[in-house]
């Protein structure tokens, strides 16, 4: 049984709510300053820890709860006859519950004009030391750190004579932990930041010391490979729209190469305003394209290379209607991503039982970091969110690009950057015709996109080609102009720019320039 609780929150939502539900189960209610006034004005029998331990909060409130009546009464063990014996020395209570959250200092440092003196007042002294001391404890207190947990825990109090069972207590010092964890990690991630000028306008990018938190969603049966163990985390506060906040329907369960190019597939087809679908296999886009509908959109993407489109990922920028589904159970899937599924979709898919379908939210944030990890390191940057735009693109022809080839250049543009380096790509009439991916040189990667759409009876002629980055040498430009390219779209700055631009003038083509480069390794 429950006989006393502290609450002292700094995030109240609920807790009149959960106290009144305590004291129902004759609980005694401890509680500090504004969570006490708060609890006394909804008429909730409290006593103020100031009044419990004999001392005045003090120091603008840095100091109520560091007094060893609360911590005696958190960290001793009922199992210990001389612990009992000593608290009942010095005229201590047990403490059987702890309901704390902290100082919002998260919140605190996303405003633009906080200053470091906000920042160090927002950090949480007293709050973290009772969380720790009661997650210690956990056989003997429960530690609640999250308004969230409140309705659980008094459903299982309610049920059991005001007690909680040993799990629920084990799993609540896990929770406690983590998030005593991430709190710590959140300021020295902040401080760490902070430039000799002490300035959070002036704060760097990426701090000296950096903390991560991801959640654990599953262990996998195995990595890229079966020799290889794996398992996937969520980010704990991830982006809106992001691949980890999935909702799976049907199918087996994802593996780790599942995840890789699903997140591959869902990225690149968010990146369209129009109704679009995107084939990925090995990480690398085999078809996009976009539509009036879902539909047109699914059987132009598959003919750049419907070979390779079997056992690919699918993902689409709309609800997924039942014509698109119908075409797409044709075909031998492994994942099938949308934002929605009718139910006559998903019907169509009943009978594929191993197929994969995946709902997820749009969203267009972005991850604050990209990361890979290198031998002993971690390589960290920001997401490429950079796009071309047309009254940005810098024609660098005596042919100028018609508005047209300016769509799908642009167009072209969105699709090269999630093709892995050196990257090549044909487009036309809102579609993909060829692709390069992942060669060594740019003149392969030319050549491996017409050969692609040769295979798939695609012309190339009056496409226009993009390129992750520029072109070294005039070479891959002639492969492009001679399989038909009329415009060519790339980032340009390379020392030999003008060999490039004369190559596209004599072969009478338009080409633009846009500045950003999207290697992808």
């Amino acid at each position: 049984m429950t006989r006393h609780a502290l609450l002292s929150v700094s995030d109240k939502t609920g807790i009149v709510e959960f106290a009144k539900a305590l004291t129902e189960m004759d609980t005694i209610i401890l509680s500090t300053g504004g969570t006490a006034e708060l609890l006394k004005n909804n008429g909730v029998p409290v006593t103020e820890v100031a009044e419990y331990t004999g001392y005045p909060e003090m120091l603008d409130g840095r100091v109520k709860t560091l007094h060893p009546k609360i911590h005696g009464g958190i960290l001793s063990r009922r199992d210990l006859p001389w612990h009992m014996e000593a608290i009942k020395q010095h005229n201590i209570d047990t403490i059987d519950m702890v309901v704390v959250n902290l100082y919002p200092f998260q919140q605190t440092i996303a405003k633009d004009d906080c200053t470091l003196d906000d920042a160090i007042e927002n950090i949480d002294i007293g709050g973290p030391a009772m969380l720790r001391s009661a997650a210690k404890n956990w056989k003997d207190v429960a530690v609640v750190c999250d308004p969230a947990d409140y309705p659980n825990l008094i459903a299982e109090m309610q049920a059991n004579n005001g007690a909680l069972s040993t799990e629920t207590r084990f799993q609540l010092m896990v929770k406690t932990f983590t998030h005593t964890a991430g709190y710590d990690g959140a300021i020295a991630n902040y401080m760490s930041s902070l430039n000799t000028d002490k300035s959070h306008q002036n704060r760097q990018k990426y701090p000296q010391i950096l903390n991560l938190q991801f959640e654990k969603v599953q262990d996998m049966r195995y990595g890229e490979n079966p020799h290889q163990s794996a398992a996937f985390y969520r980010e704990k506060d991830m982006p809106s729209g992001a691949l980890a906040g999935y909702k799976q329907f049907q199918g087996k369960e994802l593996s780790y190469n599942n995840i890789a190019d699903a997140d591959a597939a869902w990225e690149c087809v968010k990146s369209f305003e129009e109704p679009a679908c995107v084939i990925i296999k090995h990480a690398n886009p085999c078809g996009v394209a976009v539509g009036k509908d879902l539909k047109e959109a699914y059987l132009k993407a598959l003919q750049t290379d419907p070979q390779a489109a079997f056992g690919g990922i699918i993902a689409f920028n709309r609800e997924l209607d039942v014509d698109a589904a119908e075409e797409v159970a044709n075909l031998f899937v492994e994942v099938l991503i949308a934002p929605h599924f009718t139910e006559a979709a998903k019907a169509v898919f009943n009978r594929k039982k191993n197929l994969r379908l995946l709902e997820i939210p749009m969203g267009s944030q972005a991850n604050n970091y990209e990361m890979k990890r290198v031998g002993g390191g971690l390589l960290v940057q920001s997401a490429d969110t950079a796009k071309a735009m047309a009254d940005k693109l810098k024609v660098v022809t005596k042919v100028a690009p018609t508005q047209q080839q300016i769509d799908d250049m642009l167009f072209a543009y969105k699709i090269v950057k999630f093709v892995k380096s050196n990257a090549i790509v044909f487009c036309g009439n809102g579609m993909t015709l060829g692709i390069g991916a992942g060669q060594v040189s740019r003149v392969d990667s030319a050549r491996a996109a017409t050969m692609k759409a040769a295979q798939a009876g695609l012309s190339l002629e009056g496409s226009v080609v993009a390129s992750d980055a520029f072109f070294p040498f005039r070479d891959g430009l002639d492969i492009a102009a001679e399989a038909g390219a009329e415009a060519v779209i790339q980032p340009g700055g390379s020392v030999r720019d003008q060999e490039v631009i004369d190559a596209a003038d004599e072969h009478g083509i338009a080409m633009a320039f846009t500045a950003i480069r999207h290697f992808r390794h």
